[in-house]
């Protein structure tokens, strides 16, 4: 007899809990917890950074480049990696593992006072850093097909929540030191564990777990596969410019705004919580009405003009509260990456959702390795003594050009398919 429909199966499937609620609460607290890690230590990074090592702000950030790309370039090697393992062996002992290398990450970087030291935690940190891959596989298990869509919504909220929280305690707890935020998400990520040891079931049954094959724990091979889904091509590079463009955010915001408008670590923090606020609020509430109103491409366009024009604003205004006005405002422009997913989604058939998922993340992946040294590179060269054109907010207008080249990818990749069917 053929096999259920794979909607069947996890319909009837016997491994979802049977206290999902509490379990669902325990994944958004993980994924609170790990975007205020980032938000905590995002503040007072500069200040850490000068203090192990001195020099320039301007040098600070390309440190911080350094330290973000090592990052990077482990989560995007060895993500797939922790997935294969979260598949073969269970979400949860990969999710405490990941939880105690984090606690482990922030405290190491609270005592050193080394640059090195400070280099090899975070390359070790993406190479163990799983909380959020295996947390949405983890609402995946537990939720019905016909709950998965709102949960994942829940998912992106709670991410939006924690960084409103983050940067908020940060910048506060920076005027303790430089090494307070670090302590501080040491701290959570170790209570999460401590929390997660005790409630959180497995998930991976032998109903459902896959054996580990290294083949499809492969980054390389995920993106070699984009030439398999068909009109994808074009929408994925819209995709990875896009995340490349805003990377300038968490790349320089922490070293350009205190050069640039004279803040400290608070009203750096301060900023933060008031993008996540935003983000929040445009994941949660106007990204269903935006769509239903417009629709998914006309969506896509102003989300990436809002952003084009917010962008190319701070890149040369010098008004600190205007700047802050600015910053909640610009997470409107997040409004085209669901849109842009959904589309993507639509080109492929239901067979090969996952696939795609998988191609999308490597390649996002890809573009947060490469960003922060570019765009913390561009900040350095733009406000050194020697600089040609001495402009703080360089960055930022490179970033708006790059999503001009957004547009331009989306309109020529939306025309093409329409061409093509119009000539089959």
């Amino acid at each position: 007899m053929a096999p259920a429909p794979r909607e069947v199966r996890l319909r009837a499937a016997p491994h979802i809990p049977k206290t999902p609620r509490l379990s669902l609460a325990f994944v958004l607290t993980t994924l609170v917890i790990d975007a205020m890690g980032i938000g905590l230590i995002l503040p007072v990074m500069p200040d850490l950074i000068r203090e192990v090592r001195g020099g320039s702000l301007g040098e600070a950030a390309v440190w911080g480049g350094i330290l973000a790309t090592g990052f990077a370039a482990m989560q995007f090697l060895f993500g797939p990696v922790l997935g294969a393992f979260s598949d073969a062996f269970g979400r949860r002992p990969v999710l405490l593992v990941s939880l105690a290398a984090m606690a482990a990450d922030y405290l190491v970087m609270a005592l050193t006072d080394s640059i090195w030291v400070l280099l090899a935690a975070r390359i070790v940190g993406g190479i163990l850093a799983a909380t959020h891959a295996t947390a949405m596989a983890f609402v995946a298990d537990i939720s019905r097909p016909e709950d998965k869509a709102r949960r994942f919504a829940l998912t992106h909220a709670a991410y939006g929540a924690g960084f409103v929280i983050g940067p908020l305690i940060g910048g506060l707890l920076g005027a303790l030191g430089p090494r307070a935020p670090f302590y501080a998400a040491a701290a959570v990520a170790l209570a999460n564990m401590a929390l997660g040891f005790l409630v959180l079931p497995e998930t991976v049954t032998d109903r459902i777990r896959r054996p580990l094959s290294w083949r499809r724990a492969n980054p390389f091979g995920a993106i070699a596969h984009v030439t398999h889904l068909p009109g994808l091509g074009r929408l994925l590079a819209v995709l990875a410019v896009y995340e490349f463009a805003l990377f300038v955010y968490p790349a320089i915001w922490a070293y350009f705004t205190p050069l640039r408008f004279g803040w400290d670590s608070t009203m750096v923090g301060l900023s933060l919580a008031a993008f996540g606020i935003g983000y929040t609020i445009v994941q949660a509430v106007l990204v269903g009405p935006v769509i239903g109103w417009l629709g998914e491409e006309r969506t896509i366009l102003l989300g990436l003009a809002f952003e084009t024009c917010i962008l190319a604003t701070l890149g040369v205004i010098t008004s600190g509260p205007l700047a802050l006005m600015l910053t909640p405002a610009s997470a409107f422009g997040s409004v085209a990456v669901p849109a842009l997913q959904g589309v993507m989604s639509k080109r492929v058939g239901d067979d090969a959702q996952g696939e795609l998922q998988g191609v999308v993340t490597s390649v996002l992946s890809l573009a947060t390795l490469l960003a922060p040294l570019v765009m913390t590179q561009v900040f350095y060269l733009s406000t050194r003594e020697a600089a040609a054109w001495h402009h703080p907010g360089a960055a930022f207008l490179l970033a708006s050009l790059l999503m001009v080249g957004c547009v331009v990818l989306y309109l020529t990749g939306t025309r093409r398919p329409q061409a093509d069917a119009e000539r089959g």
